[in-house]
């Protein structure tokens, strides 16, 4: 059974940092291209961030410079270090896997930033 399982969401306040995890059971972890999606209230969900399998790594602008996407194989999990937050990053974050043309989701997790 395929299972991606976020953690680190939380309430912070501007200028904060948080780190998200994904821990992911029942697929090839190492082949796949993960990722961090968020979705604000009202919006359209986005990505955020991806890291390939070998490791390139992709991010959106709004975050370049303040978020960094890893991954550890061994543990099957992928990670989100979230630095200089902003309000504007108030969304749920949602954890992604990729293989080819096969998706997966996890759940989410809330991340709130206080002004």
């Amino acid at each position: 059974q395929v299972q991606l399982v976020e953690s680190g969401g939380g309430l912070v306040q501007a200028g904060g940092s948080l780190r998200l995890s994904c821990a992911a059971s029942g697929i090839r972890f190492s082949t796949y291209t993960m990722g961090w999606y968020r979705q604000a209230p009202g919006k359209q969900r986005e990505l955020v961030a991806t890291i390939a399998s070998g490791g390139n790594t992709n991010y959106a602008d709004s975050v370049k410079g303040r978020f960094t996407i890893s991954r550890d194989n061994a543990k099957t999990t992928e990670y989100l270090q979230m630095n200089s937050l902003k309000p504007e990053d108030t969304a749920v974050y949602y954890c992604n896997a990729c293989l080819r043309s096969y998706c997966t989701w996890g759940r989410g997790t809330q991340v709130t930033v206080s002004s």
